[in-house]
């Protein structure tokens, strides 16, 4: 039976993250989400010829995340971090809550992680066309940047979703009414709070118990949207994967290891 390293399991984890995440999108562009034509109209897209592009954009989408599960490059990753965020942005920009950008920091922080377990950014050319290495040895100095990394994107996409919440988004009130709370306002109000203060204390620091308490939460609060559940499940693969591999790296990192995000201590070592 083959038995991974728990390097390999953040690497992993992180790879079927952003496949998760791509193929979910795209199953929305092959389905023509008809808000998608709003993303479009902010580069001078018309209704029909969005509608026309939708299912070329979504098959995109499925082959690049497919190709991360079989056979994965470093390029395509590094699309996928830039297309995440121009996705993420577009949302913002065409008169959504800035939340919505923030929410979606799995999309891009998942691509990023994996691309620093793969060597980082300053590689030569040629290896950005190479297949990723499945034998990754996480060294002491990388794991402090890719705990930082995801506790980062885990604080914002906790915190944007929080504040969806807040604000009582129409699908989040829907979705709580749709599963039989009577007061669906309320309920977002304290789902807020609670994922708020759930973003600042990973933040601060990314506790075990509580890191695994908060990828449950997620992976089963998200089992309930009202419409297509199972592909708005899948699409947001990219936040359960930065809980998730987060988790594993903090179990990797030995007692006294794990340092706040924003803070670099240079004398620590992994022995």
């Amino acid at each position: 039976m083959l038995r991974l390293t728990t390097d390999q399991k953040v690497y992993f984890t992180l790879r079927l993250a952003v496949a998760m995440c791509f193929i979910g999108h795209g199953a929305f562009g092959i389905i023509t989400k008809p808000i998608w034509c709003n993303y479009f109209a902010l580069v001078g897209i018309g209704h029909d010829a969005a509608y026309r592009l939708m299912p070329v954009v979504g098959v995109v989408d499925i082959l690049m995340g497919i190709s991360m599960l079989i056979y994965p490059i470093r390029a395509v990753a590094g699309w996928l971090v830039i297309w995440g965020l121009v996705t993420a942005s577009m949302r913002p920009l065409s008169g959504e809550p800035f939340a919505e950008f923030i929410e979606r920091a799995g999309n891009f922080g998942a691509p990023f992680v994996l691309l620093l377990l793969q060597g980082g950014f300053k590689i030569p050319v040629k290896q950005w066309f190479s297949r990723m290495d499945d034998n990754v040895v996480i060294k002491a100095s990388t794991l402090k940047m890719v705990i930082n990394c995801l506790s980062v994107f885990a604080f914002l996409l906790l915190l944007g979703h929080g504040c969806l919440n807040l604000i009582e988004k129409a699908s989040l009130v829907n979705q709580y009414n749709s599963i039989g709370f009577h007061d669906p306002g309320k309920t977002a109000q304290i789902v807020g709070v609670f994922e708020i203060i759930a973003a600042f204390s990973l933040l601060i620091r990314p506790f075990k118990n509580l890191l695994l308490v908060f990828i449950i939460w997620k992976i089963t609060s998200e089992l309930f949207y009202p419409h297509y559940e199972m592909f708005e499940w899948i699409e947001r693969g990219g936040s359960y994967g930065v809980l998730l591999a987060l988790w594993f790296a903090v179990k990797k990192a030995p007692s006294g290891f794990i340092v706040f995000p924003w803070k670099n201590i240079n004398k620590l070592r992994i022995s």
